[in-house]
């Protein structure tokens, strides 16, 4: 079972997530971090910030979990944009250790196989931020996707267009197709840190931690993982069945 920690809200949340990377990376100069991209994750980098500052950051190394297709890079919502804007100059980190999929017109072919190689080359990631959509993705895996994929080339779905939507002036400019990490992918984490904040996710949530594990909720996976940090505010929280019993796990947790 995922250890699920239900906060007030989503800057606790983030000082959580904030403390297992820095931890990590103060025990591990060299350490290799899974980045998520969107809003969900910003108050972890947030906290970052204050957490790492006077800590040497030079040697960490970081892969994004995806990217849009046929996006320009320099637009402010490719997530190489993103991923530098939010992550890589507010942190210190090395602009040329951190790596985001190609998503390239001419790359996007080779993309998958190429980032795979990039992962196993650094020894895996250490720790693996995510988010999770309305419809259950994790990463851009959408509802159907194979548990045992692998970085590739997918078609979003109109739901996650939807919800992106509002990054971008209106939602045809939001792309159709992206490169994401495949679930498979993601399951080789060595530790896997999910956030969920608001009542739209609540279905999603729920249905990731204690539903049955498909292929038609991606997010499940997460139950075949043997380290999984779930950290969710009240009203993401709010339908889950054992929410009792993960608030008395979590205050009586031992050192």
């Amino acid at each position: 079972m995922a250890e699920v920690v239900i906060v007030p809200d989503r800057e606790t949340a983030g000082e959580i997530a904030a403390d297992l990377v820095a931890s990590l990376i103060r025990s591990r100069p060299d350490a290799v971090l899974g980045l998520a991209t969107g809003s969900t994750p910003l108050p972890v980098y947030t906290a970052l910030r204050r957490r790492l500052a006077g800590t040497d950051v030079s040697r960490v190394r970081g892969f994004a979990l995806d990217e849009y297709v046929g996006i320009d890079l320099a637009h402010p919502e490719s997530y190489r944009s993103v991923i530098t804007r939010e992550v890589v100059e507010p942190l210190g980190l090395t602009p040329s250790l951190v790596q985001v999929p190609d998503g390239s017109l001419e790359g996007a072919g080779s993309a998958g196989e190429r980032y795979e190689a990039a992962i196993a080359a650094a020894g895996g990631v250490d720790l693996q931020l995510l988010g999770i959509g309305s419809n259950g993705h994790i990463g851009f895996n959408e509802p159907g996707s194979s548990l045992a994929s692998r970085t590739r080339m997918k078609t979003l779905a109109e739901q996650t267009r939807r919800d992106n939507a509002r990054f971008f002036p209106s939602i045809d400019d939001v792309p159709v197709w992206c490169i994401t990490q495949g679930i498979g992918t993601i399951l080789e984490a060595r530790h896997l840190v999910l956030l969920a904040f608001g009542e739209s996710k609540a279905a999603a949530v729920a249905g990731a931690v204690e539903g049955p594990v498909t292929a038609s909720l991606p997010g499940s996976a997460i139950q075949l993982h043997p380290r999984t940090t779930v950290l969710v505010d009240e009203a993401a929280a709010s339908r889950l069945r054992y929410a009792e019993y993960y608030r008395w796990a979590f205050r009586n947790k031992p050192a």
